[in-house]
């Protein structure tokens, strides 16, 4: 919940959390048909547009944009419509707290709508920073957080739960996902009897979360484990880019799933995870961009660190045109070579991008001990 000196601020907007809460009882109980539920959606975020043929192509836009504006996209069958590129919450923690707050808030007043974060970004402080830079403008914004168990039970997520509304100073997650998904054993721990998934059923329940996911970075094969549990995900995240396509690809062997089953697919690591291949010249940030927001995805995660990315991010997203089928086959051909070793995808190979958290439930030494 809100900290007290917010007390004000979340008073104003209880009647409209009450309504949306009592609107979930009511439909857990068949009271409100299809078209109550959409206008409810509108309701509830004005600015984020509905549609109720939840059944069009991810990439489609539900609605005109004008030239200059941020892309829109379907969050799968959810009936929102959220921006097609995302601000990442990790990097939040690395400029100073008022910069990082002016990135958030002037990526929100440019069309950025989806807000990414986890409860362990940055021991916090990710969280924290995005909480104080939403204030006054929540109702832009669609914030998604993490909920980071590694294996713990559901009182674990629903006691990180309350800290990251705490921290985000909000009565509500749009939508929450399991964080990392990335050992071969993480999806059995996570279905186990008072696992995780028991607390995301629990959070809807309450009303404190609306839609619910889950995110990997290591293995096709992992994701489609989680899959195969037939649970009702709203989306998923993974990690979608020019090299992936030649090399343990999610884009094939997840995406058309994802698509398959009407679940919103969340691109991450565009770049490769922290830019090492443009860092190297081998692709720019905007045919690597270009290409990840150019496949079936709702939206598109970029970690910005500086305004300057913001601002570098925003020119590719606002002129975005999407690659023809050819065009996006030239580019995998293209960089096929680069990716056939994985040099450009450690967090597929190596443990170079797992959190120090997952480490430790799984007996691993923390990040900080170790290179990879």
């Amino acid at each position: 919940m809100p900290d007290a000196h917010d007390d004000n601020a979340a008073e104003n907007r209880r009647p409209e959390i009450l309504n949306w809460k009592r609107r979930q009882f009511l439909q857990r109980l068949g009271v409100l048909g299809a078209g109550v539920a959409i206008a409810d959606r509108i309701l509830l975020h004005p600015h984020l547009q509905v549609n109720a043929e939840t059944n069009l192509s991810p990439t489609s836009q539900a609605t005109p944009i004008k030239p200059g504006e941020i892309p829109r996209r379907k969050l799968g069958r959810t009936g929102v419509e959220v921006s097609a590129l995302t601000l990442g919450g990790f990097h939040l923690g690395v400029p100073n707290e008022p910069e990082a707050i002016r990135i958030v808030q002037e990526a929100l007043d440019a069309g950025v709508t989806f807000m990414d974060n986890a409860w362990e970004y940055n021991e916090g402080v990710s969280e924290q920073r995005m909480g104080k830079a939403l204030q006054g403008r929540r109702d832009k914004a669609f914030v998604m957080t993490k909920v980071c168990t590694h294996g713990r039970d559901r009182k674990v997520a629903m006691q990180q739960l309350e800290q990251s509304l705490r921290r985000l100073k909000t009565d509500y997650i749009d939508l929450w996902q399991v964080h990392e998904v990335v050992y071969d054993n993480d999806p059995e721990r996570h279905f186990a009897k008072g696992g995780v998934m028991e607390a995301l059923d629990e959070a809807k329940r309450q009303g404190k979360v609306r839609f619910v996911g889950f995110t990997g970075h290591k293995d096709p094969a992992i994701h489609l484990k989680m899959l195969s549990y037939d649970y009702p995900f709203d989306t998923v995240q993974l990690p979608l880019n020019c090299f992936d396509a030649s090399f343990r690809s999610f884009e094939k062997q997840v995406l058309p799933e994802l698509n398959k089953r009407g679940i919103a697919a969340i691109g991450m690591k565009s770049l490769g995870g922290e830019g090492e291949p443009i860092k190297a010249g081998v692709v720019t940030v905007q045919e690597a961009l270009r290409y990840a927001m150019s496949l079936p995805v709702a939206t598109t995660v970029s970690g910005i660190d500086s305004l300057q990315v913001l601002r570098q991010n925003l020119n590719i997203a606002r002129g975005f045109t999407p690659m023809t089928p050819e065009e996006m086959q030239a580019v995998r051909s293209r960089y096929a070579t680069y990716a056939a070793d994985g040099r450009f995808e450690l967090y597929k190979t190596s443990k170079k991008y797992d959190g120090s958290p997952g480490r430790e439930q799984h007996g691993f030494p923390p990040k900080e001990q170790v290179e990879t």
